[in-house]
């Protein structure tokens, strides 16, 4: 309870009550907080690149890409490219 009543301090939680119980919910959607969650890793781990972080995942052992997959990867590489980003 102490840990849910901090993350409610500073925004993260809000609580509803129903019945005897709280039931706490987020208060950002789950596209901001992958977001955010997405660069918090990559200046842990990769000193903010995401060129270090894409090798990482193509070298990882245990990630067996399909074809399919690295198809939609390089489009979406190809679509950012385009865009600028």
């Amino acid at each position: 309870m102490a840990m849910m009543r901090i993350l409610e301090d500073k925004g993260h939680v809000r609580h509803q009550q129903e019945g005897l119980a709280y039931v706490y919910v987020p208060t950002v959607s789950p596209e901001t907080a992958r977001k955010s969650a997405v660069t918090h890793l990559l200046r842990t781990f990769f000193q903010g690149s995401a060129e270090r972080a894409v090798a990482a995942v193509l070298e990882a052992s245990s990630m067996k890409l399909s074809p399919a997959e690295l198809e939609r990867i390089a489009a979406m590489v190809d679509a950012a490219r385009k865009e600028g980003r």
